[in-house]
């Protein structure tokens, strides 16, 4: 019989297939004892269960490249540590040792001892750390009973589950799943920006489906609308198809636009830069016509090894980085990493209690200058292939911008006494994501080249919403007055002192907010390759005069519901 379930559309796309579904990872097994002679056997047996999970994260870890390295190498990287964490080893062992608890029973316990201390803390940073140690129970609990038929033989199938983890979206996709469906979730959480960078149909938000849809339902989902049909009828098949056309005529017509210039209609120049973190990026965004990179990220040079880069791997890297893009302008975001990303060579904080406000970014950088010191000698002399520019991350103060200067100027004579080359006045701007940052910036400007709003962090400390809380999907959301406030302040600041400002979060790379941006006063963007031709087309569409007009009534928008009001009331030209 026909259902509908409603959800929050979290990656575009349709999806028409058999429903798998997935229940959540909580255990329910019932208490169970073992003799005392099995005990030994039962260690054995959870001990190779254990081991056989840490292989599966390492070979999918190794496995990663590009895009997927960075978003889902983190969340690897963190159930890898959880999976070692002596208070969870010496836990399980114990429960069937000493108590003789069977495996399975041993997980439960242990799982829901770990999870009371992480929920009782005041931090949210460790609250939300449950659902991780959720996924690690719940493949060592698939490991003990050897199957895998949560993503086994999936190809072709649309998988309905509670919530997934970045590995597994990525493990899912590689597996031709069809389209996802969570009951929780957030548009905004890690899992959703990486289904969209994957064009996978993701509903997220829809408790209903979960609780009702059965395996093998034929499932018709609309990551757009969110909405989720559960035997479709011959209406429904129709609507399906001509979206399906028109996705191919879409796609057609977005092929067209990779060698048109990004102009508004009246004739205004929009750059168009694109986020990267390895060659495949690269050569993408090349292909596409990007202006070039605004936003690189190095971690990946740093998390997939268990020691330092050298001076000369990361010049290597960074120089192919700079010859791909052919003379155009290459952004290096110089190292990222908290405690937030496990790295194997120690360089973050352990155990930090809240690393998105920790050591991170220039923060790292100037209390490690020796790593900060090698990073910067590799991107100056990349800087003689091709025009480079430096970005600093998590910028609060005067005095880091003070400081990295400093070492810039220090580091470009040093090469060339040593004879390398290194370009002429090579920018360095900051990273604006700190609320601070964006409100002192009239302090700040006179000492960046240039400036990079990235607003998936400023969104979320503006507004003290965890984007990947999935209980506060309201709350965190850029279509807030006070955000659109702030972003007009930065972009009016850095253009009335004649620095280059671009926004290289993921609102960049929403077109539905294209316009909104345009009449901010922004002109240069920086997204993900895979949404560059749709911010392009939507730059074309829109008369930039018209959009500026407009922007004091977007600014008067007293909430989400007025700025939406002013987004769909918005005519191309």
């Amino acid at each position: 019989m026909r259902q509908l379930f409603p959800g929050q559309g979290a990656s575009r796309g349709n999806a028409l297939g058999r429903a798998r579904v997935r229940q959540p990872h909580a255990l329910e097994v019932a208490e169970e004892r073992i003799p005392r002679a099995a005990v030994p056997a039962e260690v054995a047996r959870l001990h190779e269960a254990i081991a056989t999970v840490r292989a599966e994260l390492a070979g999918l870890r190794a496995r990663l490249h590009g895009a997927l390295a960075v978003e889902v190498g983190e969340f690897l990287d963190l159930h890898a540590l959880l999976l070692d964490d002596p208070e969870l080893l010496q836990g399980l062992d114990e429960l069937v040792t000493r108590e003789r608890y069977g495996a399975d029973y041993a997980l439960r316990v242990q799982r829901d001892r770990l999870a009371a201390v992480f929920e009782g803390m005041d931090d949210p940073y460790f609250r939300s750390r449950v659902e991780d140690l959720d996924h690690v129970i719940g493949r060592i609990h698939s490991a003990l009973h050897s199957h895998d038929a949560e993503v086994s033989g999936i190809a072709g199938e649309i998988l309905v589950a509670d919530t997934l983890a970045p590995s597994e979206v990525a493990r899912l996709h590689a597996r031709g799943v069809l389209g996802i469906v969570t009951g929780g979730g957030s548009m905004l959480s890690h899992s959703a920006i990486l289904a969209r960078s994957l064009h996978l149909p993701l509903v997220v938000g829809a408790p209903q489906a979960l609780a009702q849809v059965n395996d093998g339902d034929v499932l018709l989902i609309d990551g757009a609308t969110g909405l989720v049909i559960v035997d479709p009828d011959a209406d429904d098949l129709r609507a399906h198809r001509e979206r399906v056309r028109e996705g191919k005529r879409e796609r057609r017509q977005l092929h067209r636009l990779r060698r048109e210039p990004s102009r508004t209609v009246d004739g205004v120049d929009v750059r168009l830069y694109a986020n990267a973190e390895s060659r495949e990026d690269v050569a993408e965004a090349h292909s596409l016509g990007a202006a070039g990179i605004g936003l690189y990220r190095t971690e990946f040079l740093f998390l997939q090894r268990d020691h330092l880069p050298t001076e000369e791997e990361q010049f290597v890297a960074y120089r192919d980085l700079v010859l791909g893009m052919t003379g155009r302008t290459t952004t290096i975001r110089i190292l990222d990493i908290g405690a937030d990303k496990a790295d194997g060579s120690g360089l973050a904080l352990p155990f930090e209690p809240n690393p998105a406000m920790g050591v991170r970014g220039v923060r790292l950088a100037l209390r490690r200058r020796d790593v900060f010191a090698t990073q910067l000698r590799a991107i100056l002399r990349a800087s003689g292939y091709g025009p480079v520019r430096v970005l600093l991350p998590m910028v609060a103060r005067r005095e880091e911008l003070v400081a990295a200067r400093r070492m810039l100027r220090l580091a470009t004579t040093r090469l060339r006494d040593e004879g390398h080359a290194v370009a002429e006045g090579i920018p360095l701007g900051a990273m604006i994501e700190v609320p601070a940052a964006a409100i002192a910036l009239p302090t700040l400007v006179d000492l960046v080249d240039f400036v990079s709003i990235g607003t998936n962090d400023l969104v979320q400390y503006l507004l003290a919403a965890d984007r990947g809380n999935d209980a506060l999907p309201e709350l965190h959301s850029p279509l807030h007055p006070a955000v659109l406030q702030l972003l007009q302040q930065v972009i009016s600041t850095a253009r009335g002192h004649g620095r280059p400002a671009a926004v290289c979060g993921e609102m960049a790379g929403d077109p539905m907010l294209t316009p909104l941006l345009l009449a901010l006063g922004l002109e240069e963007f920086s997204v993900h390759p895979s949404t560059l031709l749709e911010v392009r087309r939507e730059v074309r569409a829109h008369d930039l005069s018209a959009l500026r007009a407009r922007a004091p009534a977007l600014l008067r928008a007293r909430d989400r519901a007025g700025i939406e009001r002013w987004l769909s009331s918005l005519v191309p030209a």
